[in-house]
């Protein structure tokens, strides 16, 4: 045995032991097999259960938006951007719609403020320990962490969703090379465009797994191209339309206050 698989053995009995020593009476089993099964086994409950979420990401993603379709649309919520942290308001359209970080619409301590349901213990999203109360130390699901992590930057995690795909390309059918990249399916400046005035849990799908695809960076290439175009067109035509002595861009800042040159 190597220097590091001893090193390893002896600090999975240590971490085994104290993982269960500190487990309740009843704990979600997938999560405890899946802690066991680890090459280094989490030492507490709460390391299992972020680790569990972090392995079955596109099940933390459907897990998130289908809490945030439990919590519903906000009475008197609108998607809008704004500056500085103390709004809860998001600076770019790029980043996911969150009713429940703005002052206005927070639930409070126990209450997670991306989906807006209870947090119990762990993390974890169902009271299955017949507590009755929410864990007021807690601001996230760790099923939802795990699916920020995944909205904003899906490119992180391009071989899961290559997986998904079987490794072929979602626009032209071939197979997937290394360099393939994430795509949002409707850009995200189509969605902010035509779509901000959906109700909150369907925009959650834009960033979510059903708006994501995998495809060969030159079908990437190109439909950015064409992107880019569009884009370029609507400027065009909406500083053709202002009249003289009215501002450019439109009252929700699609032009100016954030811009975002990306083409995609």
């Amino acid at each position: 045995m190597s220097t590091a698989s001893e090193w390893r053995a002896t600090r999975n009995v240590a971490a085994r032991t104290r993982l269960e020593r500190a487990l309740p009476a009843c704990f979600p089993a997938p999560v405890l097999q899946h802690a066991l099964a680890r090459p280094l086994i989490p030492p507490t409950p709460r390391l299992a259960v972020e680790s569990y979420w972090r392995a079955h990401l596109l099940r933390a993603d459907r897990l998130a938006r289908a809490l945030a379709t439990r919590s519903g649309h906000p009475e008197g919520w609108t998607w809008r951007l704004g500056t500085g942290k103390d709004s809860g308001l998001a600076a770019t359209f790029r980043l996911p719609p969150s009713p429940f970080r703005e002052p206005a619409h927070a639930r409070g301590k126990g209450h997670c403020c991306i989906c807006g349901q209870p947090v119990y213990r762990f993390g974890w999203h169902r009271d299955l320990w017949d507590v009755g109360a929410p864990n007021k130390n807690a601001r996230w699901h760790a099923a939802c962490v795990t699916a920020w992590k995944f909205w904003v930057a899906p490119s992180d995690q391009v071989k899961a969703l290559k997986a998904r795909q079987r490794h072929r390309c979602a626009a032209s059918g071939k197979r997937l090379f290394k360099t393939a990249e994430v795509d949002h399916r409707v850009p995200l400046y189509r969605v902010w465009r035509e779509h901000r005035d959906a109700p909150w849990p369907t925009l959650l799908d834009y960033w979510g797994a059903p708006n994501l695809q995998v495809v060969n960076r030159v079908v990437h290439v190109e439909k950015c191209g064409q992107e880019a175009n569009e884009r370029a067109l609507s400027r065009r035509a909406a500083r053709t339309a202002v009249t003289p002595g009215e501002p450019h861009g439109d009252a929700h800042g699609e032009d100016d206050p954030h811009p975002d040159l990306s083409p995609r």
